[in-house]
């Protein structure tokens, strides 16, 4: 097992945390647990999870989009996850903010979004920014 704390930010190791949720999505009970475990897929270079939890109508499905999002992933390197503020506008829609810390050729650099997330074939999915 491993005992290191989820990337996350959450005080749980990654067995016990976004592990789960990569496994089956379904466990991910809230858009933020969807963020959560989508910048661990990042750090963790988990592209088909990070398919499966972006929502059809906004992911591009093309063999050539999976590459170059592969490719980011592993480019950079992850510090660390902020969320700022979470919220449910419906029973099926909630908002994330957060910010996102890596270190890109060098230079920290931060993605700083309020993202938008719905439930779709029965679990949360994230469908772009606000």
């Amino acid at each position: 097992m491993n005992n290191t704390n989820c990337p996350c930010g959450r005080s749980k190791n990654y067995h016990d945390c976004c592990e789960i949720i990569h496994s089956n999505i379904t466990l991910a009970k809230t858009p933020e647990d969807v963020m959560r475990s989508r910048y661990t897929a990042f750090v963790r270079t988990k592209i088909d999870y990070l398919l499966q939890s972006w929502s059809s109508k906004t992911r591009d499905n093309s063999s050539k989009a999976k590459k170059e999002l592969l490719a980011w992933a592993k480019a950079v390197t992850w510090v660390k996850l902020d969320v700022l503020h979470t919220s449910f506008t419906s029973p099926n829609t909630g908002t994330v903010e957060f910010k996102a810390f890596f270190y890109e050729n060098g230079t920290l650099e931060c993605i700083h979004e309020n993202s938008l997330f719905t439930i779709e074939n029965g679990h949360w999915v994230y469908v772009g920014e606000v």
